[in-house]
């Protein structure tokens, strides 16, 4: 039985998140498909296809994670640095269903890497750091991990691992074409400590529903996250259909955030002193602000 619970007549899902939950195998879910939300990401940035494909995955795992924060305003960032790759930074943070993403590269040494490189390729011995800002709360947390495995998802698995101790399932997809760029991502998980009344399945010895939700969930294929023609109900009813019940929700709509206004960076810029800020001055007296997420200049009298 699949119970459906304010879905829209197209749920095909551009830049939305689609939440559901397996409750006979204490399990929950999202799937998020960018479309239009990932140009507009990517589109200030003159970006080689590699370091396209990558960010555009960094940014879909974001709004993946992000949309299992319960505060509003709390914020999820996902910061990837290489200590010798040609990738040198990878950033992507969500709050509140707004999405931004930027990357740092060296043009010359990724040239030389070819289509399809790998995490290590691309990092080096790198490290990915998932930061959780939890407004109502005031408090962060934060958890680092080596960029192992065969993409960003692979070691944001292993964060949950290492830092939540929840199982969790991720998988992304990217494709680049004349028509702009588009992402799919699933992420499946036990239900964590204390949610709908489960318990933390790290501390039980066995777990036959979190492996068997992983089987199916892990037989999804590339070509169904990023087809349009596949409603995100009807993706997942494919996963799980013969379970006893499914529960569908659609959540908040996601868009580009990028928060830099010339308001903004005053405000961070009177927080230092006055002979800090002499230093910082151009000739004509202002303060340039280089933001790197939407690539433009703020002159800002501070």
């Amino acid at each position: 039985m699949t119970q459906m619970d304010q879905l829209p007549a197209d749920e095909t899902g551009f830049d939305c998140v689609f939440s559901f939950t397996v409750p006979g195998r204490d399990s929950r879910g999202r799937v998020v498909r960018l479309g239009p939300v990932l140009d507009a990401i990517l589109a200030p940035h003159d970006y080689p296809p590699v370091v396209k494909n990558l960010l555009a995955e960094a940014v879909v795992t974001t709004a993946l994670m992000g949309s299992l924060l319960k505060d509003r305003q709390g914020q999820v960032t996902i910061q990837a640095e290489a200590t010798d790759g040609p990738v040198q930074l990878l950033v992507c943070d969500y709050r509140d269903g707004e999405l931004r993403g930027y990357a740092k590269f060296d043009r010359d040494r990724m040239a030389g890497l070819g289509a399809n490189p790998s995490l290590e390729a691309l990092f080096g011995e790198g490290y990915l750091a998932v930061t959780f800002d939890l407004a109502a709360t005031d408090k962060r947390y934060q958890g680092v991990v080596p960029l192992e495995g065969q993409s960003l998802a692979a070691a944001c698995e292993a964060y949950f691992e290492r830092s939540e101790q929840v199982p969790t399932l991720l998988r992304g997809a990217t494709r680049s074409g004349a028509d702009g760029c588009l992402a799919g991502g699933l992420l499946v998980q036990y239900l964590p400590d204390g949610e709908e009344g489960r318990s933390r399945i790290g501390a039980r010895p066995d777990h036959p529903h979190w492996d068997h939700v992983a089987v199916m969930a892990d037989s999804l294929r590339h070509e169904e996250l990023l087809d349009p023609g596949l409603s995100m109900e009807a993706l997942v009813w494919r996963l799980f259909h013969e379970e006893d019940e499914v529960l569908f929700s659609v959540g908040g709509e996601l868009s580009r955030g990028c928060r830099c206004t010339e308001a903004h960076y005053r405000d961070i810029l009177m927080r230092f002193p006055e002979e800090e800020r002499a230093e910082m001055r151009d000739e004509s007296g202002r303060i340039v602000v280089d933001c790197a997420f939407c690539s433009r200049l703020f002159p800002i009298d501070a």
